[in-house]
């Protein structure tokens, strides 16, 4: 473990590329996990070295690099590559039920669907990924009806509540019960390093109850205020019906451990991309 005083992230370091883990879902024996890191990939320069995105001119890496890179670390995690299904990324909240049609789509074969910032799926075989620099990670398990979910969830996505429309999807296509789902809050930036605007701070006080809000929403001493995504993120899971033992925060700062992972906002925009790893195992 590395993370010190940190018992819901672990990690592991014995693989030959290194990612993280969280004893919540390492704990449930039909899925299998992981997050990335910057480390033990084939990409040069701001995008060193396991970057997960091509990413947009003028910062754009070869795509060579970044099929490598996925070939790496799904070896490490124990997955098939081409069994990898892609979000299409835009800070919106819409949801894909995802079949075994979608396998290596956004990887080895073109997305037929625009929009998307969150996946789920009931089928053994499927890796649900999602990607991150900054924004919050949401990984669902149904322990039930053995039906996951991962989400990215920005701070428009957060204010949008897409972790309790992700709930709401699952209850839809799986007959899911919120009380059965284990959800983990993944690496993302914290508290101390999120500042927003005026503008922002509004949008999330028109959002969430007086109660919730004196979590989330500081005023500092530089006339802004900083955004706890965390806290904001599990009063919807909460107000989704899950419960509370069952949410389970990382804990680990983007931003603060840019060592060991990308960061938009430390970098100003010159960074790599993450990504989040789900599946449910094949029997």
């Amino acid at each position: 473990m590395i993370f010190e005083n940190n018992p819901s992230a672990c990690l592991n370091q014995s693989a030959e590329v290194p990612y993280i883990t969280f004893p919540a879902l390492s704990d449930i024996s039909f899925v299998i996990h992981g997050f990335s890191t910057r480390l033990g990939g084939v990409s040069k320069d701001i995008f060193s070295s396991m970057n997960l995105a091509s990413g947009s001119l003028p910062y754009k890496d070869d795509f060579s690099n970044v099929l490598e890179n996925f070939e790496r670390i799904a070896a490490s995690i124990g997955i098939d590559p081409h069994s990898i299904v892609m979000s299409d990324q835009v800070h919106k909240t819409n949801i894909r039920l995802v079949d075994e049609f979608d396998l290596g789509k956004g990887l080895y074969h073109a997305r037929d669907y625009k929009e998307i910032d969150g996946l789920i799926t009931n089928k053994p075989g499927i890796t649900l990924v999602t990607k991150y620099a900054d924004c919050v990670p949401l990984f669902f398990v149904d322990i039930k009806k053995k039906a996951i979910g991962l989400t990215h969830s920005g701070w428009r996505g957060t204010v949008q509540k897409i972790g309790l429309l992700t709930v709401l999807k699952m209850k839809e296509a799986f007959n899911s019960s919120p009380e059965d789902m284990i959800a983990v809050i993944g690496p993302s930036i914290c508290h101390n390093c999120y500042e927003v605007g005026e503008e922002v701070a509004k949008e999330f006080i028109n959002s969430f109850s007086k109660t919730d809000i004196d979590k989330i929403i500081v005023s500092n001493a530089n006339g802004g205020y900083q955004c706890n995504l965390w806290e904001a993120n599990k009063a919807i899971l909460i107000e989704a019906g899950l419960k509370q033992e069952n949410i389970h925060m990382s804990g680990v700062c983007t931003s603060c451990r840019s060592d060991l992972l990308f960061s938009h906002r430390k970098t100003g925009g010159k960074r790599g991309s993450l990504a989040a790893f789900l599946a449910i195992r094949n029997t």
